[in-house]
């Protein structure tokens, strides 16, 4: 369920407290609808995550790392001007809805101390972040025009004017009496008039709420006494601060779902993890999720590239396994050339075939011929039409090979991508498709150019306290295999695109549960998917990566076989995340 305005007053407070008083040290637009604060306050380094995405909105520290473009977006640089060394002097919610205002004091061109406030609407896909001052728009994350909307603008200069007013009950000052009223008038399930009702609360809450005020989660208002049920109800909400105990709730494959503001009745008890804080939790349940469906929309192009680039190899294959049938017939030319030169005395003047004894075969053998030349030219015909196919054939199988090669390739990327995790990922996964020209070079703004950093492989720890090494391309495949010492062992999957995978021995023998974890590593970073996938096993020494190969593509020696499988939270416990 998304973020409601009760979880979004929890944030708020954890927020206040953690970031008061804080200085703006630096700010970040890593995506066009993402925003990163780097706030010193307390003597400590936070990093508050505004996401204006309508489909990840939310708002949190985070403890993960952004990369920024080369080039700063336009609303990026002005938060920095406005913002840089600015002190935060409130973060309040309004009205209990998903409505956060962050105050913040900064210094102006002229020294003057100004007041600037960052308003964040998390309203699905009407979701903003404006920049405002003295109740102007400096700018916001996503322009809204006339045209766009008859309601409210948002853009630079416009006047910021709240979200339009809902008929509903704010509970930062609710009464008792006028909530049973509105109860009443609404009617029906208890759960749905809440929501309806009370501003910020949504059905989930609801539900929740009426669990612990009547010990039913969709009770009817007739079958209660709404005025006590409603006095109960504003009570639960004056002591909402003190109930603060975040948690993590896990689905069935014990994968995060949700973050909740305290430990829900309504959910099993046994699937809720406590978190140090909501932001922790709200961090855990996003970061991959968000990481990998941005991914996604990044690679889409390079997705449709390979994809065409697999058609056409296809394409390719046919026609040289085409020409290599036809040069199958090269030797029938060489056979029909020598019985010519050695009988053509048999030929018959304006003959169009000729049926001569083979002598490579002990039978006859019919030769076509070309009436208008003489025995002498047909065989010169047949030794030059063999020419032709034996150089056809040996080019034909060249470009077979590099053709099955690019394919290999292909496939490898497309593999690659499901497990890539950042830009850099993404940028390993094209370099052997620009080295083999199957994709072209993307131009680089002059002075855009920087340095970065290698990808990082996967690395895991098993029980006995063994590292394993789990390369997501190929580049960090043959990375992997470049570090690794002669006595490590190396794991592939058997005849798939995969991972390579590292065990560092340092000397010592493999224990069995250290072996089954690789192989399950192995079958799980492979194009198996983990599903009873066969996996090769040997020595470092006796892996080689042939001279003219690409990268990643290895031969071995010595190996043995066992078959493995896995699932993504069998393995988890065994991650290194830090």
């Amino acid at each position: 369920m998304p973020l409601d305005g009760l979880t979004y007053g929890f944030i708020a407070r954890e927020l206040e407290a953690a970031l008061l008083g804080g200085r703006v040290d630096k700010v970040q637009q890593p995506e066009k609808d993402m925003v990163l604060l780097h706030i010193r306050a307390a003597g400590q380094s936070h990093r508050l995550l505004i996401n204006a995405n309508p489909t990840g909105t939310r708002l949190h520290l985070t403890q993960n790392s952004y990369e920024s473009p080369l080039e700063a977006p336009v609303f990026c640089m002005l938060m920095r001007k406005h913002l840089v060394a600015g002190r935060v002097q409130a973060i309040r919610q309004v009205e209990g809805d998903r409505l956060l205002c962050m105050e913040i004091a900064a210094q102006d061109e002229l020294g003057e101390k100004r007041n600037k406030q960052l308003w964040f609407e998390a309203m699905g896909r009407h979701t903003n972040l404006s920049l405002v001052q003295e109740g102007r728009i400096i700018d916001s994350i996503r322009h809204v025009t006339d045209e766009m909307s008859r309601v409210r603008r948002m853009l630079p200069g416009a006047s910021y004017e709240m979200p339009p007013a809902q008929n509903k009950l704010s509970p930062e000052a609710l009464d008792g009496d006028l909530l049973a009223m509105r109860l009443n008038q609404e009617g029906g399930r208890a759960d749905r008039a809440v929501a309806a009702v009370l501003s910020g609360i949504g059905v989930g809450t609801a539900r929740e709420i009426c669990l612990r005020l009547t010990g039913e989660e969709q009770p009817q208002l007739s079958a209660l006494k709404v005025s006590a049920f409603a006095h109960s109800l504003v009570r639960f909400v004056q002591a909402l601060p003190a109930m603060a105990q975040p948690m993590l709730y896990l689905d069935e494959q014990g994968l995060p779902k949700e973050a909740l503001p305290f430990p829900f009745l309504t959910l099993p008890h046994e699937r809720q993890q406590a978190m140090d804080s909501l932001s922790q939790a709200l961090d855990t349940l996003h970061y991959e999720k968000d990481r990998h469906n941005r991914l996604m929309q990044r690679s889409s192009a390079f997705r449709r590239t390979l994809k065409a680039a697999e058609e056409r190899a296809i394409r390719k294959l046919a026609l040289q396994e085409e020409e290599l049938g036809a040069a199958s017939r090269m030797e029938e030319y060489r056979v029909a050339g020598e019985l010519l030169t050695a009988y053509g005395h048999m030929v018959q003047k304006g003959a169009e075939s000729v049926t001569l004894p083979n002598y490579y075969d002990g039978g006859e053998m019919e030769v076509l011929l070309e009436v208008a030349l003489s025995p002498a030219q047909n065989a010169q015909r047949y030794f030059k039409k063999y020419r032709k196919a034996h150089t056809g054939r040996r080019l034909a199988a060249q470009q077979k090979e590099k053709t099955l090669e690019e394919l290999r390739l292909i496939e490898d990327a497309t593999f690659a991508l499901q497990h890539a995790r950042s830009q850099q990922d993404l940028s390993e996964i094209k370099e052997p498709m620009r080295q083999a020209g199957i994709i072209r070079r993307e131009a680089v703004p002059r002075g855009k150019a920087r340095p970065r950093k290698e990808s990082q492989p996967l690395r895991y720890r098993s029980e006995e306290g063994f590292s394993i090494l789990v390369g997501r391309n190929s580049l960090q495949n043959e990375r992997l295999l470049k570090l690794a010492q002669g006595t490590d062992l190396w794991l592939h999957a058997k005849d798939m695109p995969g991972s390579h995978v590292i065990v560092q021995l340092e000397g010592r023998e493999a224990p069995e549960a250290t072996l089954l974890l690789a192989a399950r590593l192995a079958a799980f970073y492979s194009k198996g998917e983990g599903v009873s996938v066969p996996v090769n096993y040997t020595l470092r020494r006796y892996v080689k990566k042939p001279g003219s190969a690409p990268a990643g593509f290895v031969t071995f020696t010595n190996e043995k076989l066992l078959i493995a499988s896995a699932a993504e939270a069998e393995l988890k416990p065994f991650e290194i995340t830090s």
